[in-house]
């Protein structure tokens, strides 16, 4: 049988601002930690500390533009693209620019602080 989701959990985010993420599915709304989907409303000039997490995030922007930092290199994506990054690579986000971000965050296995290896 189909389950609604009725509404998200407001999880604490990481960062020197605050940023809203709501937890549709994942280990804390839906209690599932195969899967985590997330809405993020990020201010400009927020940046989280880096990470090598260890599960696939699939990064949806619906407005604004994200900044991504890698190993090797840095991008933006802008409303209406996607960006995949792969367990145990090293990725920084952030939204420097003006208007911040709105965007999807799918992560495979679910987000979790134990599994998303901030650096310190």
């Amino acid at each position: 049988m189909p389950r609604i989701i009725e509404s998200p959990t407001i999880i604490e985010s990481a960062g020197n601002k605050p940023k809203r993420i709501e937890e549709y599915v994942g280990r804390v709304n839906s209690s599932h930690s195969d899967v985590s989907v997330a809405r993020m409303a990020s201010p400009s000039g927020w940046r989280e500390p880096g990470q090598r997490p260890e599960f696939m995030e699939i990064t949806l922007v619906l407005s604004g533009k994200l900044h991504l930092e890698y190993e090797g290199g840095t991008c933006d994506v802008i409303a209406g693209q996607s960006v995949v990054t792969n367990p145990g690579e090293w990725i920084r986000y952030s939204t420097p620019y003006e208007k911040g971000a709105e965007y999807i965050a799918v992560c495979l296995p679910a987000f979790s602080p134990a599994n998303v290896h901030r650096d310190e």
